[in-house]
């Protein structure tokens, strides 16, 4: 269970209400029926890709030998379980590709049955999930790619999968509310992986990583982050004047003064590493705070 990060998965719940949320204001607003069984699939799927990264990262930074060198804190530098010898590379890649080929083949069910937009959403993740460590974080794509198959793309699929029909125009289906609202935790799914670069640096060089924080340094990947948290929380103040959501939409804002305290910290003190393990606690508050504020501003 430690492995797989049981408490990290609660970023895809929540990311996954915030499409059922949307889901359900469009269900109301049409009379159409909430199709609950699906959304448990849905739930299901994106769980099981979040637990399949978690393990091919895992398995990735093992053999790179990153996990040998990394500072490892509540929020990062992985567990060390197989460094410690108490699982063994076999049984995680093994977990890494079923768990993955279950959420596929998940993905695969809704792309029949709702819309074909979903096998290239799926296959998008699929990539990623694989790709990630070896390839994404060594070209400076990690944070973007994150951001989008574990934040902006399952709103969107969820979304989809929860409404569409085969026959339907993608048009019809992604209307600029829907990619607006997923916008948002799209950028804080990034946010989370990027503040959490900050104290593993030396040993991702070491490793071959290249992304922001080895490219750009410490210092500009802070005022990288404090624009991130920004940014979020004006899409979401624009939300109503835009006539994308109601103004309920306004208690994903609670967590901007944590947000505001936190962008400080990492500008003014992104080198000791006290203060950063703190910030990043409190980012992990701030995206799932956000995130399930959102899911619930959206559907009341």
């Amino acid at each position: 269970m430690a492995q797989i990060r049981v408490n990290f998965l609660l970023l895809a719940v929540f990311l996954v209400l915030i499409g059922l949320a949307v889901s359900c204001k469009h269900a109301v607003s049409t009379n159409t029926e909430f199709n609950f069984f699906h959304a448990a699939l849905i739930m299901t799927g994106v769980v099981l890709a979040h637990i399949s990264v978690n393990l091919f990262n895992e398995y990735s930074d093992y053999f790179t030998r990153i996990d040998f060198n990394t500072v490892r804190t509540p929020f990062s530098g992985g567990t060390g379980m197989m460094v410690s010898g108490k699982t063994s590379p076999r049984a995680v890649i093994f977990t890494a590709v079923i768990t993955l080929v279950v959420a596929f083949a998940i993905g695969c069910y809704f792309a029949m049955v709702s819309h074909w937009s979903i096998l290239v959403i799926s296959l998008t993740g699929a990539l990623t999930i694989v790709g990630y460590t070896p390839f994404f974080q060594r070209i400076m794509l990690g944070e973007v790619f994150s951001g989008l198959t574990l934040g902006s793309f399952v709103v969107i699929g969820t979304y989809i999968a929860m409404t569409a029909t085969p026959d339907m125009d993608l048009g019809r289906i992604l209307t600029p509310g829907v990619l607006l609202v997923s916008i948002p935790p799209g950028i804080l799914t990034s946010l989370l992986l990027l503040i959490n670069e900050f104290l593993d640096t030396e040993a991702d060089k070491q490793g071959g990583r290249r992304h922001l924080v080895t490219h750009f340094g410490k210092q500009k990947a802070a005022y990288i982050y404090a624009f991130g948290l920004f940014l979020t929380f004006v899409i979401i103040l624009a939300l109503p004047f835009l006539g994308m959501a109601s103004k309920w939409i306004f208690l994903a804002l609670i967590p901007l003064p944590l947000a505001f305290n936190n962008g400080f910290t990492a500008i003014r003190h992104y080198e000791d590493r006290t203060r950063i393990i703190k910030a990043m606690g409190k980012n992990v508050f701030i995206v799932l705070g956000t995130d399930l504020l959102m899911a619930v501003g959206i559907l009341i």
